[in-house]
């Protein structure tokens, strides 16, 4: 699958590579950044690299699609987005989005959101992408909810930190909703 770069207003979006490692460790080894993520974000630098090794086999077999997020002001790792579960028959996928502390709350996926989604309704020819939330992050169901996202259901429990359980609400698009009269 062809990943291109795709470029907002303000960021700019590049297929992952594995030299984009360095930038991204920070973000991924946050314990905050992750607690919607994960309850075990990377501790190495190796392991990060391991993260990206399996993202980039994944694109290599047009199962996923990842791109680093940078400002196109300077070149500093503003975060991660990627397509993931892409299956071709059923023309889905789920989405996932890693933003630094320091672009969380700025209107990064505000911009952002709008051309991915473009790109893979467009581009790829999916006809669902989905979002699944933890319950307690408010901020990505309105950004989710604003940009045309229904909320399909909440599942019970279905992520453990070691401590707690977790429900999440899973989100999804169709392509006509998203594209309406341009199909």
């Amino acid at each position: 699958m062809n990943i291109p770069d795709l470029k907002t207003a303000d960021f700019l979006l590049t297929k992952v590579k594995p030299e984009d490692s360095v930038d991204l460790f920070p973000i991924f080894k946050d314990k905050e950044t992750m607690k919607y993520i994960t309850p075990h974000p990377v501790t190495s630098l190796e392991q990060m690299d391991q993260k990206l090794d399996t993202m980039i086999s994944l694109m290599k077999k047009g199962k996923e699609a990842s791109w680093i997020i940078r400002p196109t002001n300077h070149n500093e790792a503003a975060g991660l987005f990627r397509f993931h579960k892409i299956h071709k028959w059923h023309q889905k996928a789920e989405m996932n989005a890693v933003l630094s502390p320091v672009y969380q709350n700025s209107g990064v996926m505000t911009q952002i959101l709008p051309c991915v989604l473009s790109f893979g309704l467009k581009e790829m020819k999916l006809n669902r992408i989905a979002g699944d939330i933890f319950i307690e992050n408010q901020g990505s169901r309105r950004l989710l909810e604003k940009n045309g996202f229904h909320c399909d259901g909440i599942l019970r429990q279905t992520d453990f930190d070691g401590e707690r359980f977790y429900d999440t609400a899973v989100y999804s698009i169709l392509r006509d909703e998203y594209l309406g009269s341009e199909i």
